[in-house]
């Protein structure tokens, strides 16, 4: 049976999260969905007896409140991507970039990410583009389907404001970017709060 690659780029932690919720209540296994989201302020939960949570551990109380407690938002781990920067994920693809990483110098996340990417039908170009969509705050789904669950999957996808790939890969090479760079400083709380900005209606395909 064909296996498919969709994958899905979201400028709120939030979107993408629902994504997640709603492809493991289509029945997708929760072992073909892989999660990464820029780690901001955006995903800090605050509660009265503890304070703040940050990292992995807001991660999953985000996915708690999200409805995902119990799926894939409940294993979020923090991941440190040259030119990112820290980041919250789980799945598949994690994993895949972490086994491409084992023994490797610092500085090989970012190529075991867009390898992984690349290894599951991403092309170069598109996987550098989803990781600089990371980079500047934004959330990525990525779900493994088989042919019958394509356009339900697809269709999920779409529902929650998944972003134009080609609309803002052209914004960004508008303002002189042209690849992903792993030695790029990573965003500070300022840069992403700038970067959102441009975008206040989040356009969807």
């Amino acid at each position: 049976m064909t296996t498919r690659t969709i994958v899905g780029l979201y400028d709120t932690y939030e979107d993408a999260a629902r994504t997640v919720r709603d492809l493991e209540a289509a029945n997708l296994r929760g072992a073909d969905i892989s999660f990464i989201a820029h780690r901001s302020e955006d995903h800090i939960v605050t509660d009265d007896s503890s304070g703040a949570a940050t990292g992995a551990e807001a991660g999953a109380a985000a996915g708690v409140a999200l409805g995902g407690g119990a799926g894939l938002l409940a294993g979020l781990g923090m991941l440190a991507i040259p030119g990112v920067g820290p980041v919250v994920a789980a799945g598949w693809l994690v994993v895949t970039a972490a086994g491409a990483l084992a023994g490797a110098a610092a500085g090989g996340a970012a190529g075991g990410l867009i390898g992984s990417m690349m290894s599951a039908g991403v092309s170069r170009e598109h996987a550098s583009f989803y990781a600089e969509g990371v980079r500047r705050g934004g959330a990525l789904v990525t779900a493994r389907v088989d042919e019958s669950h394509f356009e339900t999957a697809e269709a999920i996808m779409q529902r929650h404001g998944r972003i134009d790939p080609v609309t803002r890969e052209k914004a960004y090479r508008d303002t002189g970017w042209k690849t992903f760079d792993e030695k790029a400083i990573p965003y500070t709380s300022a840069d992403l709060a700038r970067e959102r900005a441009l975008y206040p209606n989040r356009p969807s395909i």
